[in-house]
């Protein structure tokens, strides 16, 4: 009988162990699906920074206004940002201006910038290059020269940025490149001293994507490729076609097209790209171009999803509705996974921007949506021009060479927490990425962490955020060029 009552008992803990496993709440989620692995620490190379911007140091901004702002006249440290401010991409200008101006009009609030023994302000001017060659030669040698610029910015198309990076080195003075991609503006043909190339390149881009697509998502093989006909197109789209190469080799192209630029026709395109039934169309296209592309391919019933850099301008996002741009992926060098605002800090900075939208710009078109958050493509741009100042500020001088010692190799803390390293045998920049997916309002919870949940209430916009850690996307770098033989990709 004992025996019997042992044998029952050692059953009864056997099953209870069994259950246990099978109904316990933490086991039967480990049995829905494994959770998401972590995602890969930071660089330790990007973990510090030689600065990082102090958002409670900021000036009075309440008064600011791009459409109506005035700076000092005189002896100041001079900046030109050279854009299209007319034509068919002055959309653009008004876009820079806004962040160079936010940026030098805090500066000045906070009483300016010690150079060479003097308390100084900044003066910021608009130089309209018109999307011309000519023209942007012409506007840009007259900065030099008669304005006697300290800093030339720019600018909408990389064409355009090589003219001005050329006239900065003929003159010796800084050229900040806070937006144009192509890598060869900084090869050995064409690379200067005098130029940095602070935003992200045309192969971050395209490894940046190769690897999401192939590491990440490991979902969508057929890719369709468009993009406008000039440098910064074919550099990109060449990008993207490397990028898949490193980390999806099992993608396909399924074609591949270049457009003029300012197309306002894309049919015969979109009719090609139908005919080819890709799971993905990849662009590296700009407003107005990009807008116009997606536009009409939603009108001529082309569901897929894009892949883009510069697809972000919330007006047209609102023109076409959340369904048309829903599942759209966009890279982007200035993003946060896990909701965008983790710290007092940063919501202060974000609602200094989007209050000042909200209550007090009133003239086109920063009165328009493009400009409500000041994040994204606009964000990085902001945080691109602080950091020029910083790197005067450290200099204490507006002398080129002294600048250049302390850009070559800086890093920079940006208000959502990432570095960014200044490469310094190419000026290039080493940073992290994100990619964002595109998702209706009641999904936008997830990066709009904040009230009122959502970035826009009628467009698709930021939802599942993943970081690209830097070292996967680390810069081309042109080992023709005598100042980077024999370095690594970190420029080591």
């Amino acid at each position: 009988m004992k025996f019997i009552i042992k044998i029952l008992l050692i059953a009864l803990c056997v099953f209870s162990l069994f259950f246990l496993q099978v109904f316990n709440p933490v086991a039967a989620v480990a049995q829905k699906g494994a959770k998401p692995a972590k995602p890969p620490a930071t660089h330790p190379k990007l973990a510090e920074a030689n600065y990082a911007f102090d958002v409670n140091a900021m000036g009075d901004m309440s008064d600011f206004d791009p459409a109506t702002v005035q700076f000092p006249k005189g002896d100041t440290i001079k900046v030109a940002v050279v854009a299209s401010f007319t034509g068919p991409a002055a959309i653009v200008g008004k876009i820079y201006w806004a962040a160079v101006a936010w940026a030098a009009y805090d500066i000045n609030q906070r009483g300016g910038i010690m150079v060479d023994g003097k308390k100084k302000f900044v003066e910021v001017i608009q130089a309209d290059h018109m999307g011309r060659l000519d023209q942007c030669k012409k506007v840009a040698e007259r900065m030099a020269l008669q304005e006697k610029v300290h800093v030339l910015v720019g600018t909408d198309g990389s064409h355009l940025m090589k003219v001005i990076n050329q006239v900065a080195d003929k003159y010796k003075i800084i050229a900040q490149n806070i937006t144009s991609t192509s890598d060869d503006l900084m090869d050995a043909t064409n690379f200067s001293r005098y130029a940095f190339m602070s935003c992200l390149s045309s192969s971050q881009v395209g490894s940046g994507l190769g690897y999401f697509y192939g590491q990440i998502r490991k979902k969508e093989k057929r890719f369709y490729i468009i993009c406008q006909d000039y440098a910064f197109g074919r550099s990109i789209a060449d990008s993207f076609k490397k990028g898949l190469k490193q980390y999806y080799p099992q993608a396909k192209i399924v074609g591949e097209d270049y457009h003029k630029l300012f197309l306002t026709d894309f049919a015969p395109y979109l009719e090609k790209i139908k005919a080819a039934k890709p799971d993905v169309i990849f662009t590296g296209d700009w407003i107005p171009d990009g807008a116009n592309l997606v536009k009409q391919a939603r009108q001529m019933g082309l569901k897929q999803p894009f892949a883009h850099l510069f697809l972000d301008d919330p007006n047209f996002l609102h023109e076409i509705g959340p369904q048309a741009a829903t599942g759209n992926i966009q890279i982007t060098q200035y993003g946060v996974e896990g909701g965008a605002f983790k710290t007092p800090e940063q919501i202060k900075y974000y609602k200094t921007w989007h209050d000042l939208w909200a209550n007090r710009w009133k003239t086109e078109p920063y009165n328009s949506r493009l400009f409500e958050h000041g994040s994204g493509n606009l964000g990085s741009y902001r945080q691109q021009a602080y950091w020029l100042f910083s790197v005067i500020e450290r200099a204490g001088s507006t002398d080129p060479e002294k600048i250049i010692a302390v850009w070559e190799n800086d890093t920079y803390r940006l208000p959502t927490g990432k570095v960014l390293r200044m490469r310094a045998c190419d000026h290039k920049v080493v940073q992290d990425l994100h990619v964002f997916e595109y998702v209706p309002a009641a999904q936008q919870k997830v990066s709009m962490n904040i009230e009122p949940y959502y970035w826009y209430k009628d467009a698709a916009s930021t939802g599942p955020t993943w970081r690209i850690p830097a070292e996967k996307v680390l810069p081309w770098m042109d080992t023709k060029l005598e100042r980077c033989a024999g370095k690594n990709e970190w420029g080591e």
